[in-house]
């Protein structure tokens, strides 16, 4: 483990963090108030410090918000803000050298998947908790089964989109097929899933008359998303992939370019971009945890940047809950590699001649943390007596644990694993 560790670390020279500050030229945008559109024009390199965010326009009865463009190449001055995206970096960098070189990363990838669909879901108002989200539907009771198919879609919108980064770039229509999955049969079904809003949507409230915020009007949504877009993936312009996806998250949460599912497809869009673009070859970073932990900060905070122009303010709390989260994840691989091993050592001391078989069931768990007997049966091809008697003795060695209270169909845990996740 510790030589593993030390290669890590070694490996963090290959990391492709380089940040260049420049004085170039870059794209910025001006606005047609008659028609709502954007035209381009060269201008120069914006100040982050000194950037108007937006501005205020009439509805009817209510005033929204207008995001300005962000395709434009950026500086700042703020040294806290350049040490921060420093520390991100490196601890990124060391989670992404770390994750490739642990064996059989796949087999670990879906608890962190399932965590942070569970606690992104749970920033919009669910309740299920991790233990509840990998159970099959039929142990969930009716009336929590709501929240876990929301749990569930989540889950399956984030696994689909990155298997789509293999052959689509990350765009508005990866996004609009990643929001039609999360909104598949839940509260949301009726909430145009997959496309942008045709109407005017708000933040809290009972109505636009009470709301704590309103986005721009929907003619607005598809030259925002553009601009958006380009912003992602604009190679004349050189800004630090952390900032650049830092700023398209906020942009994002303000365009609010969907009726329903905001929060979570914007959340899941800066794993998809540390993806996309290699930084991360696994999604293993999400900031849902970090933040979760202070929702009304995390909402406060977006907030301060429409309220104050203090785009500033927002990346720096950004960068900081990237450097924790990061490291956080990088201590959690550690983790399951010193369970894994500890484990495994067990077994060869005390599964004798089944010790193989043992092994198998064991790297299963790691994928799927809870089991039937009947499963250990077909992944182990063992007998019925064989596979109880396999489960007992992980039961014994305090690697499962019955969980469902009967007699028969007896649902077992792997707790330790899962632990490591809460």
């Amino acid at each position: 483990m510790l030589s593993l560790l030390c290669f890590v670390k070694i490996t963090l020279l290959e990391n492709k963090f380089t940040f260049v500050k420049r004085n170039i030229y870059g794209l910025t945008a001006t606005r047609k108030p008659e028609n709502g559109s954007f035209l381009g024009k060269m201008e120069k390199t914006l100040d982050i410090e000194s950037f108007k965010v937006g501005h205020f326009e009439k509805g009817v009865g209510y005033r929204y918000f207008v995001p300005e463009p962000i395709n434009n190449q950026w500086q700042w001055k703020d040294a806290q803000l350049s040490t921060l995206l420093e520390k991100a970096s490196i601890n990124l960098g060391e989670l992404n050298s770390f994750a490739r070189l642990v064996p059989n990363i796949d087999l670990f990838i879906q608890l962190h998947v399932t965590k942070e669909a569970v606690i992104s879901s749970r920033i919009e108002g669910t309740q299920t908790n991790i233990d509840e989200a990998l159970l099959p539907e039929e142990g969930i009771n009716p009336e929590r089964r709501n929240d876990w198919l929301e749990v569930r879609n989540y889950s399956e919108a984030m696994k689909h989109a990155i298997k789509e980064l293999e052959k689509l770039p990350l765009s508005s229509r990866l996004l609009c097929k990643a929001h039609e999955r999360l909104l598949s049969g839940v509260r949301g079904e009726h909430k145009m899933p997959g496309e942008f809003r045709k109407s005017q949507n708000w933040i809290g409230g009972a109505s636009l008359n009470d709301a704590v915020f309103i986005p721009p009007a929907h003619t607005y949504v598809n030259e925002l998303m553009s601009d958006l877009e380009n912003f992602l993936h604009n190679e004349d312009i050189h800004v630090p992939a952390l900032i650049r996806i830092g700023m398209a998250h906020y942009q994002f949460e303000t365009i609010h370019p969907f009726l329903d599912g905001n929060g979570r497809i914007g959340r899941l869009l800066v794993t998809l971009y540390l993806v996309s673009k290699k930084i991360l070859h696994q999604p293993l970073l999400y900031l849902s945890v970090f933040f979760e932990k202070n929702k009304s900060l995390y909402y406060d905070n977006l907030t301060h940047v429409r309220e104050k122009n203090d785009l500033m303010h927002w990346l720096k709390y950004f960068l900081t809950g990237v450097n924790e989260t990061a490291r956080q994840a990088s201590n959690t691989l550690s983790e399951i590699l010193k369970l894994k091993e500890n484990i495994e050592n067990t077994l060869r001391n005390t599964a004798g001649r089944r010790t193989h078989t043992a092994l198998v069931l064991l790297m299963r768990l790691f994928e799927e943390p809870f089991i039937h007997v009947k499963q250990a049966e077909e992944i182990c091809n063992l007998s019925t007596k064989a596979a109880n008697d396999m489960v007992g003795l992980f039961v014994q060695q305090g690697i499962l644990k019955e969980v469902s209270g009967k007699t028969r169909y007896r649902l077992f845990l792997f707790e330790p694993y899962l632990d490591l996740f809460k």
